[in-house]
């Protein structure tokens, strides 16, 4: 993409030279300085400099492809770890023209893992935005195949001449998140502006913990999914096993829009079936995946008879399972007298696209390959294009504007009634309703030049704090002064840039619809709504000052570490680097332990807080070290007594902080009128020392007998059946915790309200193809793996204690194929034994 200099002095229509030099100089694309034969890449073209001069681009032209909400798509990488997630987006970003080679995660040569920890661990630890074009965009001279801006074809008139969105291209903001359960935020914050999102399945493993939790989270949300079963090229690998987990475990209807392609039924993963075409693609072994070979379902015929009659089948069970849900494909079918084969592409596509945008239908699309061996990614691109929709294609953004909810489009547009001005109280001062008239509202409201979400806050080291947001309405100018409603103060972003991973490129504005980051914003806070009215220190009048978008959920901390200076000249420091940390990260917390005095930082999990620690010594270069993980404990004491006097709260009105080292106490005193009207015992200091003796009294009474509470997590464990029984003894017996089911035999908490009311998937009823006999049938060396149909998942509630650094003893368990996920549940009392061993442990660290 090219950001076009507002300042371009050329008179004409078209960007001058040395504009498109800056451009190049903003893309910190390097230059060789040997004239001629330096080469800069601009699209998916390469040009010389000679070559660049002799050219020009329509800046009118150019602003309208790549601006046009209609053909933008907002996405996310969703997945459990290691399904594939960076991998399938690095080659999305080849094919798309934005590299000249595929990335590649072992070697730590991804565009999206650019962190150190990231390329070290091979994981994604933190969202990483990128901005790219599909199908590339030809805007420069070098071949045949340049395509004028001016042709492109609206929606409109690619509907009227029976093409697909993906014949033009679209801009895809594309969000790659982590898989980790510990880095469940950096997903739950990307999900909250995404429009729609690619679920990647693993072919092996199938629907795993981590992908059911993402899964279900994406549903609060209601943002379209599609599927996308990854690594089919592996031994085990089981498409039809894996769309029949999908029916089961993320309850919805499976549309098989591609079956994969195995050489002679049983050998090498060569390419996919596609269902909707009515094509097969096959992709050259070894090959970069940019030209398989298409056949005809007749060519295909020849080829792989069997293969073709499948495509049939599939055909067949899309239709009908989409004429369930959509009315106006049954029209289709019906214009073509019943015949499934000969509905067009175009119209399933269509439809395919309208029952992704109503949540009740339940339909998810899948589609298979396998990214690695480079297969069935530019398939999966033109899906994310038909079927994914446009930020213009979702519901409107929900708002609150003082006590009135509603959407941020009908608020704009006047049809959103706010309460009544006149309900609120008159100033004292001035004597004079502090609220504004509906006119001053509505005068306000025609003021407001954009409102935007920031979802994420990054502490670059070069470019300072970066703060991403989401434009909702309007447009975003850069060094505008904007007005945060969660904080209610007003700052100004000097700079805004579009990302494209660590890289950046500075923009004049960017529109709605559209992720940017502004820099410079010293207060602004991850789900801060941020509004931009004109002038230099804007403040809304109300109730407007009170607009807030959805904010974003934080989920409760897990797992606690100390942290402590090196010396007391680094403390402040310390505290400094620690809250820069917590503004980029909200589910990380800092407290004060009150008796031990020690600084607490609290996070998701053990690898959450590994990663806080690196953040902190080696890029916020604090002097401090962490200790070990500690877990929380609630100290809980039931006292019931019969009260002697009453006005004891008076006695402690000063607060218990004042005279006394407990902190919440609260005493409740009645008085008996016939016992206690006269005497001494009804003055003001008896009733003080009565009050301050049965408190403590009541302490000592109970302190022997008090009992400790721990926090209990809830637990999915996936294994294979053989593993099963090994597992279940060292939770139950080893570890203290309880089995909760097996299977589908409990709907987790996390689906629970997206399942109520619905009817259950009936999964005779969902069409999957036939697995190769090396889905079930496995090698020895994969025979205690957890491929085939024996993945089981094992629900529990277990002490949180017991889980620390369970991952590893659970795979030493499992051969390494285990996995879990976890969410606190609530505090238990502890055991004898477990209260002994953790005073012990505290009065070592004393």
């Amino acid at each position: 993409m090219l950001a076009i200099p507002p300042s371009c002095s050329s008179s004409s229509r078209w960007i001058c030279s040395g504009c498109i030099r800056n451009v190049v100089r903003q893309r910190q694309l390097t230059l060789n300085a040997r004239g001629a034969t330096s080469r800069v890449r601009l699209g998916h073209q390469w040009l010389s400099k000679s070559q660049q001069r002799a050219y020009s681009l329509s800046a009118p032209l150019l602003s309208k492809i790549l601006t046009e909400r209609e053909r933008t798509r907002n996405i996310g990488i969703i997945a459990h770890i290691d399904a594939g997630k960076t991998t399938t987006t690095e080659r999305m970003l080849y094919y798309s023209g934005f590299t000249r080679s595929i990335g590649d995660v072992d070697d730590g040569s991804t565009v999206t893992d650019f962190l150190p920890a990231e390329r070290a661990r091979g994981i994604t630890i933190q969202s990483a935005a990128i901005t790219f074009n599909w199908p590339p965009t030809q805007l420069l001279p070098g071949d045949d195949e340049v395509q004028d801006p001016s042709t492109l074809p609206t929606v409109e008139k690619l509907k009227k001449e029976g093409l697909p969105r993906s014949s033009v291209p679209h801009v895809i903001n594309l969000i790659d998140t982590p898989g980790h359960a510990d880095f469940t935020f950096e997903v739950l914050r990307s999900l909250r502006i995404l429009d729609g999102a690619v679920c990647i399945l693993d072919g092996v493993a199938g629907v795993e913990a981590q992908t059911e939790k993402v899964w279900h989270q994406a549903s609060r949300y209601q943002i379209p999914r599609i599927v996308f079963v990854n690594k089919l090229d592996r031994e085990g690998a089981a498409f039809g096993r894996t769309v029949k987990e999908i029916a089961t475990k993320l309850a919805g209807w499976p549309v098989v829009c591609q079956i994969p392609w195995f050489e002679k039924g049983e050998g090498r993963f060569k390419g996919v079936g596609d269902a909707i075409h009515l094509r097969a693609l096959s992709y050259p072994e070894g090959g970069d995946g940019k030209k398989p070979h298409m056949y005809s379902l007749e060519q295909l015929k020849k080829k792989d008879r069997d293969l073709a009659e499948e495509i049939k089948k599939a055909r067949v069970a899309l239709i009908e399972l989409l004429s369930e849900q959509d009315g106006r494909l049954v029209e289709c079918f019906l214009e073509n007298d019943g015949d499934h084969m000969a509905v067009t592409p175009l119209d399933i596509l269509d439809s395919l696209r309208r029952c992704l945008q109503k949540p009740a239908t339940r339909i998810i699309p899948v589609f298979a390959g396998a990214s690695f061996k480079n297969i069935g990614v530019q398939p999966l691109l033109d899906a994310v294009i038909n079927l994914l929709p446009s930020p213009t294609e979702r519901p409107d953004p929900e708002v609150t504007i003082g006590h009135t909810k509603g959407g941020l489009e009908a608020l704009l547009s006047g049809k959103l009634k706010l309460d009544d001005p006149s309900s609120t109280k008159p100033s004292k001062k001035k004597g004079k309703s502090q609220s504004p008239s509906p006119a001053t509202i509505r005068n306000s409201l025609a003021k407001l030049e954009a409102c935007a979400l920031a979802f994420k806050v990054v502490n670059d080291a070069k470019r300072g704090v970066l703060v991403y947001v989401r434009v909702y309405s309007g447009e975003l100018t850069r060094n505008s002064a904007l007005f945060n409603t969660s904080l209610q103060l007003s700052e100004r972003g000097p700079r805004l840039l579009k990302m494209y991973a660590n890289d950046a490129v500075e923009v004049a504005s960017v529109k709605a619809g559209n992720i940017a980051v502004i820099t410079g914003l010293k207060f602004a806070r991850t789900g801060d709504t941020l509004l931009q009215f004109p002038g230099n220190k804007p403040t809304p009048p109300q109730p407007l000052n009170t607009l807030q978008l959805r904010p974003i959920d934080v989920p409760s901390a897990v797992f606690f570490a100390s942290v402590e200076p090196h010396s007391l000249s680094e403390e402040k420091h310390l505290h400094e680097a620690l809250a820069l940390l917590l503004r980029e990260d909200p589910s990380l917390h800092v407290t004060q332990d009150e008796e031990s005095g020690q600084t607490l930082l609290s996070g998701m999990g053990e690898l959450h807080l590994e990663i806080a620690r690196d953040r902190l010594v080696k890029d916020m270069k604090a002097k401090a070290s962490m200790g070990k993980n500690v877990l929380p404990s609630h100290l809980n004491m039931a006292i019931l007594k019969t009260a002697l006097v009453n006005g004891g709260v008076a006695a402690l009105s000063r607060g218990p902080n004042h005279a006394y080292p407990m902190h919440d106490t609260h005493v409740r005193l009645t008085l008996n009128l016939a016992e206690h009207l006269f005497g001494n015992d009804s003055s003001l200091p008896a009733i003080s020392a009565a009050a301050r003796t049965a408190t403590q009294a009541a302490l000592r009474e109970v302190a022997g007998s008090a009992t400790l509470m721990e926090p209990v997590m809830n637990v999915t464990i996936s294994v294979n059946e053989g593993s099963m029984g090994a597992v279940i003894h060292d939770i139950s017996s080893a570890r203290g915790g309880h089995v909760l089911s097996l299977d589908e035999g409990e709907e987790g908490e996390e689906g629970a309200d997206e399942m109520a009311g619905l009817p259950p998937i009936d999964v005779a009823k969902v069409y999957a193809p036939k697995d190769p006999s090396g889905a079930v049938s496995m090698s020895s060396s994969m025979a205690d793996g957890m491929a085939g149909s024996n993945v089981r998942q094992i629900k529990a509630r277990v002490p949180l204690k017991e889980m620390v650094g369970y991952l590893k003893h659970l795979r030493s368990l499992t051969g390494g194929r285990g996995t879990f996920v976890m969410s606190v549940d609530r505090f238990e009392k502890m055991s004898v034994p477990r209260v002994k061993a953790l005073l012990t442990e505290w009065n070592e660290g004393v």
